[in-house]
């Protein structure tokens, strides 16, 4: 069987892209909601990997991205925050004029909204390590809490006294869980 290439996979003419941030689920736009509070700690985690990534130029911190992992699953997901490696996408390539970027993050990071149910962000979970991710960070605003992820059944959970380490991936990455949730106070 011939591999389909990502660019050559188009959707019905009669799909129309919503105008807010979607992600696209076996082939059906669905509309992507956070709440203001999860948008904040969003850019908060995104500022400090941004800034980790000039001070050490490894790849790009990216914000509200999306990914294309057609063809390995009919997904194109946008992370709250990613991290693409220049290992995956090289410093001198362009970031294509796409609507998605047919690359996989190393690092995705999900803020559960209000609106998330446990089976989408398990579902994202699993998508994310199937198509090749190397960590996946949820993050808990209401209990202020930080799940790291090496695979699905590796997860290590982070508390307000805990701070979130890059690891092998982004060493010297630091970020104490108090900077995040306690700079913000508690959501309204």
């Amino acid at each position: 069987m011939a591999m389909v290439q990502p660019d050559q996979l188009e959707y019905p003419a009669n799909l129309s892209e919503p105008d807010g941030p979607y992600e696209v689920i076996d082939g059906r736009f669905m509309e992507k909601t956070m709440g203001a509070y999860e948008c904040w700690l969003a850019a908060v985690i995104y500022g400090v990997l941004n800034h980790y990534v000039e001070d050490n130029p490894c790849g790009r911190a990216l914000i509200e991205m999306i990914f294309d992992f057609r063809p390995t699953v009919a997904r194109e997901r946008r992370p709250d925050v990613a991290f693409v490696s220049f290992e995956r996408w090289g410093r001198d390539r362009r970031i294509p004029r796409t609507r998605s970027w047919a690359v996989v993050p190393e690092l995705a990071v999900e803020v559960v909204s209000p609106t998330n149910t446990a089976d989408e962000v398990a579902e994202k979970l699993e998508e994310y390590f199937q198509v090749g991710a190397l960590q996946v960070w949820v993050v808990y605003p209401r209990q202020s809490k930080v799940y790291v992820y090496a695979s699905p059944s590796d997860v290590r959970v982070l508390v307000l006294s805990d701070e979130l380490v890059g690891g092998d991936l982004l060493p010297g990455f630091r970020l104490p869980l108090t900077s995040l949730f306690e700079q913000s106070g508690q959501p309204a």
